[in-house]
């Protein structure tokens, strides 16, 4: 294949290894063969016109218009003149298809579904990243900028992925961009002619015109390592550095007690998991706000933030749904019936400057919202979210809200949900064990409606079922980690209420998960303190004629509501700024907002930097066996993968060191050469480029000076060289003795002149390694050489003369 050719290729695979990591942020993944195969025609289209002898700019004309062709057929076919050609209705079609994708793009999070806008949008920048990559690195032969758009979109993976770009997509990204310029430089040397590298040449002999090769240039290796370096410290930073990036591959590097960088003693979340069981252990109950009520019940007063309703087996989350704007009142809570007693309180609340929240916290149901600055309304959950970097830090603010207060009868005689409803919050994963079930039939055995079905299940977690509060568990929310917290009965408020959650939803009843705050402390001048050890986690279950209804499962955390109690007494107003002195629930300990809240709201900027409550982050250590071996093979792979330089320059010595001895020529000039490759590879290894425009007798005397050999490791150095010239260029070649003593003098005497650190690199960390990426480029230039001879070169020469160095 030839130098273009082969650039071709590897810019495909750059663009190609770079548009991975976008896979994080769909699903499901098909769309990147979609992709490859558009990125393969359009890179095909490149190759072709960069045979004939037409300007340069025509051949990216050429392939944008493909490139147009093939997003219509794909994405406006039926739009399309003839079914194939870009018209105006096609055009607008793919303009519509935009739009819906940038929409698409606010309305869900990472991993969003493939909908036809998205995947306009994934496929459409793949393909003008593959352009511009192909238009620099091939068209123009300048492959170090072609950098910058495989940059573009690696960083728009790391700054949208959750937790930042997996490790292996930045390998992938490096590798891809790496690979391209060594192509490009080996293309680039190729315009000079052969030039010596000292290594052998085919495998049935050696001529004179073997050991000469066009690439392992010193300067072009030196330079495309150069940039490398600059485009890998720019990945790296880049996404760091940035604020709408901040969680990339350097995310971290705030401590494990909450306190991140923001400033100003601003609470936030390292990692969710970690973070919250140093939450949950704080003996520190830092203040996140405090609030005035009229309400008479202050032990039923819970602050909500937000509902997780959906639960896909390995976490529950909230649905992505659309905002709107506030409304000066709020509608009437869904499923609220006027049989229902309810009660109008005021509420005043202010934020500590320290919690930093996109989600308001809020009495439920709220019916009126006063507050300052940038905030949207989400219907469905009855919550406030920020809009453009608004945060509840240092807020104050008015909720009127009601408190439902209905009877046992009433919610015994609740009727049928609404079909859709039913059916969106009563579907539980297939993961979910048997077990769940088989309890909430066992418990719930004899009752007769949803209602004493819900109590039961209560009191079954709260007192009648011998669990315990215990924060030192594992805090896994998938469906192990429900069934194991059934048997072993030990957890904290998240287990108990996405369990009871879980077990609602198989008896049929309609089941969330509210996440917020316990009412707090009351203080001597009249408020009420909500600490970081108020947060908590709560089900709450739908009743046709009442809404959704709070339960308390968690035992010692949070108050029972009167519903569930018989004969208890209910609550009623007074004065919103006196409000009665009662002693609060005790604290429940529970992870900061920012540290657990959902994937899904993380990209589109919805949480915040404090501790508040939140959703424990997608774990379960209750793995299958299938993912345990893969994790397992996954770090073997992770702990093989540094040594595998070592490895394999291990094993070239002992080839090239191991050579039998032939009495042919060709067997003497392949010993000879492969000695002479180990001396070379020995001293770049210990810091000396090969400088391949030298004779060997030149390189021998280059190899001692920079090394400071000493002599007798000098003449073992100029002993090889010699044989080298021998063979090569003597009538009648013959292979030098002694050549596998000579050079493990030389690599004992490099050894000796060099320092600690140079000498545990050239074994841990070889230079000469980078041999096995031209070894894999070679083959891939074999494999391909027959098609490129059957449909490349030979098939146009006869009628297109094309210029000497516009190639492939």
């Amino acid at each position: 294949m030839s130098g273009r050719g082969r650039l071709t290729l590897c810019a495909f695979a750059a663009t190609l290894m770079v548009a991975g990591s976008m896979l994080p942020l769909v699903e499901p993944a098909a769309w990147i063969l979609q992709a490859a195969f558009l990125l393969a025609v359009q890179s095909g289209t490149g190759m072709l016109a960069r045979r004939a002898p037409v300007p340069r700019m025509l051949i990216v004309v050429a392939q944008t218009l493909v490139t147009l062709v093939l997003l219509t057929v794909v994405f406006a076919r039926g739009q399309a003149l003839i079914g194939v050609l870009p018209g105006p209705e096609a055009v607008q079609r793919l303009a519509d298809l935009l739009m819906s994708g940038a929409n698409d793009v606010g309305r869900y999070a990472a991993p969003a579904p493939v909908t036809d806008g998205i995947r306009l949008m994934l496929i459409g920048g793949v393909l003008l990243v593959g352009l511009i990559v192909d238009a620099l690195a091939v068209t123009f032969r300048s492959a170090a900028p072609a950098g910058l758009p495989l940059l573009a979109l690696y960083s728009v993976a790391a700054g949208l992925t959750e937790g930042g770009a997996d490790w292996l997509w930045f390998l992938l990204a490096a590798g891809g961009y790496l690979l391209l310029l060594l192509a490009e430089g080996r293309d680039r040397l190729s315009q000079w002619g052969r030039v010596f590298s000292g290594a052998a040449g085919s495998r049935g002999g050696a001529t004179a015109g073997a050991a000469f090769s066009a690439d392992r240039p010193t300067a072009p290796v030196r330079t495309g390592r150069r940039i490398g370096a600059l485009a890998l410290g720019i990945s790296l930073f880049v996404p760091a550095a940035l604020p709408a990036l901040d969680s990339g591959l350097l995310a971290g590097t705030g401590n494990e007690n909450g306190k991140g960088s923001g400033g100003g003693g601003t609470i936030s979340a390292v990692n969710p998991l970690v973070s919250l069981q140093n939450n949950l252990n704080q003996p520190e109950n830092r203040e996140v706000m405090s609030y005035r009520t009229n309400s008479t019940d202050p032990q039923g007063f819970y602050l909500r933030i937000l509902a997780l309703d959906q639960f896909n087996g390995n976490e529950w989350r909230p649905s992505t749904r659309r905002l709107e704007g506030v409304p000066k009142r709020l509608p009437t809570p869904e499923g609220l019936g006027p049989d229902v007693t309810v009660t109008e309180i005021s509420t005043n609340i202010s934020a500590s400057s320290s919690y930093q929240q996109t989600y308001l916290p809020l009495p439920y149901p709220a019916t009126e919202v006063r507050i300052g600055g940038r905030w949207r309304y989400e219907p469905m959950g009855r919550t406030l979210v920020g809009d453009g970097g608004e945060t509840t830090r240092g807020a104050q603010y008015q909720v009127s809200s009601l408190v439902v207060q209905p009877t046992a009868d009433q919610l015994a005689a609740a009727g049928a949900a609404p079909v859709a409803l039913q059916r969106e919050y009563t579907r539980v994963p297939g993961s979910l064990p048997k077990v769940v079930r088989q309890t909430a039939d066992r418990v719930t055995k004899g009752a007769s409606n949803d209602y004493e079905r819900a109590v039961k299940l209560q009191n079954f977690f709260a007192s009648e079922g011998g669990f315990s509060y215990d924060t030192s568990v594992n805090s896994g929310t998938g469906s192990a980690a429900i069934g194991r917290f059934l048997k072993e009965k030990r957890g904290f408020c998240v287990h108990f209420s996405f369990t009871m959650a879980a077990m609602a939803r198989t008896l049929g009843i309609p089941a969330r998960v509210a996440v917020g705050f316990t009412p707090g402390t009351a203080q001597s001048n009249g408020s009420v303190s909500v600490g970081l050890r108020d947060a908590h986690a709560w089900p709450e279950l739908y009743f046709e004629g009442v809404g959704w209804t709070r339960f308390e499962p968690t035992p010692t955390r949070g108050t029972a509501p009167s519903y569930t109690q018989p004969d208890a007494p209910s609550g009623g107003t007074s004065d919103p700024a006196r409000p009665e002195k009662s002693a609060s629930a005790a604290p429940t300990v529970a992870p900061s907002v920012a540290e657990s809240c959902p994937a899904q709201l993380r990209k589109q900027g919805e949480c915040g930097s404090s501790a508040a409550p939140g959703v424990v982050a997608p774990t379960d250590s209750g793995t299958p066996t299938g993912t345990v071996l893969g994790v397992v093979l996954g770090a073997l792979v992770i702990l093989v993968l540094p040594l595998l330089p070592m490895l394999w320059r291990l094993r070239a010595r002992k080839h090239r060191l191991g050579f039998s001895a032939g009495r042919t020529p060709a067997d003497a000039t392949a010993r000879t050469l492969a000695a002479w490759r180990e001396i070379i590879d020995t001293a770049w290894d210990h810091g000396i480029e090969p400088d391949d425009s030298r004779t060997p007798r030149k390189t021998a005397a280059r190899v001692v000076r920079l090394g400071q050999l000493e002599p007798d490791v000098a003449a073992a150095v100029h002993r090889v060289a010699g044989a080298v010239e021998q063979v090569l260029y003597a009538p009648e070649p013959r292979s030098g003795t002694g050549l596998a003593e000579d050079v493990e003098a030389v690599r004992a005497g490099l050894r000796a002149s060099s320092g600690r650190f140079a000498r545990a690199r050239a074994i841990v960390a070889p230079r000469s390694a980078v041999r096995v990426i031209w070894a894999a480029s070679d083959r891939w230039a074999a494999l391909t050489g027959g098609w490129a001879a059957r449909w490349g070169r030979d098939r146009w020469t006869g009628w297109l003369r094309r210029p000497s160095r516009q190639q492939g």
